[in-house]
């Protein structure tokens, strides 16, 4: 099987493992604490190796970070997906789906247009795809979510969520780089560890229902 097909296959099962954690919350809970328990084993295995020179104490430390953080991700997840009454549970629909179009819109316009390298961080980002990235996520988000928000909450609200979203997306490469690691992990065959498909998403979700909750 060619690499894109590989991608490919793997995106459609990852759809449809979304569609049924949305459809119900007992398979939502399975999901989230599979994500939960990779995230982090790739987590760690990043760390390990970047601070493999330097004081247990350290690695300890991080490592209680990065758990502080993703059972923060997982629960901002589970509460605002299980009650789809709440308004939140829009606002973390869009946040993904803005997460998804900025990935999307980056890889595609980065493929068409090419263009200057936006950073030594990540060689595939490209200003075109920086440029993809922000007109997917309005499009998408203006298209889908025109009738819960104004147009100027929509356009100011993917713009912040992508900016984070691509940011996350450069600091896991980064930390891979440190690591000197292509994937952050195999659990995705295609695409290589889950931390490298949710690196944008992982960071926006806190911050995007947060700046939604002073808004």
């Amino acid at each position: 099987m060619s690499e894109l097909n590989k991608r490919l296959s793997t995106s459609l099962i990852l759809g449809l493992i979304f569609f049924f954690s949305f459809v119900n919350d007992i398979i939502l809970i399975f999901v989230l604490l599979i994500i939960f328990f990779q995230l982090y084993f790739e987590f760690y295995s990043i760390i390990v190796k970047i601070f493999s020179k330097k004081k247990k104490s350290i690695i300890f430390f991080v490592l209680i970070l990065i758990l502080i953080y993703l059972l923060t991700f997982i629960l901002c997840v589970a509460i605002n997906f299980s009650d789809k009454q709440n308004n939140n549970f829009v606002v973390l629909s869009m946040i993904i789906s803005i997460c998804i179009a900025s990935d999307v819109g980056g890889y595609l316009f980065g493929k068409i247009f090419k263009g200057k390298k936006l950073t030594k961080i990540s060689p595939k980002k490209t200003y075109s795809g920086l440029v993809g990235a922000y007109s997917l996520s309005i499009f998408f988000s203006t298209l889908i979510f025109n009738n819960f928000f104004s147009l100027y909450y929509i356009i100011m609200f993917s713009i912040i969520v992508s900016t984070v979203s691509q940011s996350g997306d450069l600091f896991i490469s980064y930390l891979k780089r440190k690591a000197k690691i292509k994937d952050t992990g195999k659990f995705l065959p295609g695409h290589g560890g889950l931390l490298d498909r949710l690196d944008g998403i992982i960071f926006s979700i806190p911050l995007g229902l947060t700046i939604n909750f002073y808004i």
